[in-house]
């Protein structure tokens, strides 16, 4: 049932204006996001036939789960030496992986649901414009290697 003049209810409305946050785990702090894209999650399929069956036909059968890399658009990431340091380590070759919890927040500031990805880290980053007085670090892209994820609803 409809709570205000709109016609929608509290609870859709909740969900019109939302952001995602990003815990980028091992204490090196966190970052909003406007956009996410690439969770995805996809069995690799194998095609097997028994030797003795009596039909030509084959049998698909699930493996290996193949993870895509996940893109988070559009985003501010505080003054964070320990974030930045771990896009360094890209270029180094010594990147370590971290356990990333991205959160999908409403416009009351509560968590809906989160997304924990195992094993994270960054493939690519691209900046926005460069700017002198700028006290955040704004974000166009950061793409984000995994192993896995989880979902969770709050």
């Amino acid at each position: 049932m409809a709570d205000n003049a709109s016609g929608i209810d509290n609870t859709q409305s909740s969900f019109l204006h939302f952001y995602f946050k990003v815990d980028f785990g091992n204490g090196m702090g966190t970052a909003s996001f406007q956009e996410v894209s690439g969770l995805e999650k996809e069995p690799q399929i194998i095609k097997y036939r028994h030797g003795d069956a009596a039909e030509s036909s084959s049998v698909k059968m699930p493996t290996v789960v193949k993870y895509g890399n996940i893109t988070l658009k559009k985003g501010i990431i505080k003054k964070n030496q320990s974030v930045l340091t771990w896009f360094s380590m890209m270029k180094m070759n010594t990147i370590k992986r971290s356990t990333v919890i991205i959160s999908l927040v409403d416009v009351y500031d509560k968590v809906q649901m989160t997304w924990t990805l195992k094993n994270a880290f960054p493939v690519k980053i691209v900046s926005t414009d460069l700017k002198s007085n700028a006290k955040e670090m704004a974000i166009e892209n950061i793409e984000l290697a995994y192993e896995s994820f989880t979902m969770q609803n709050i």
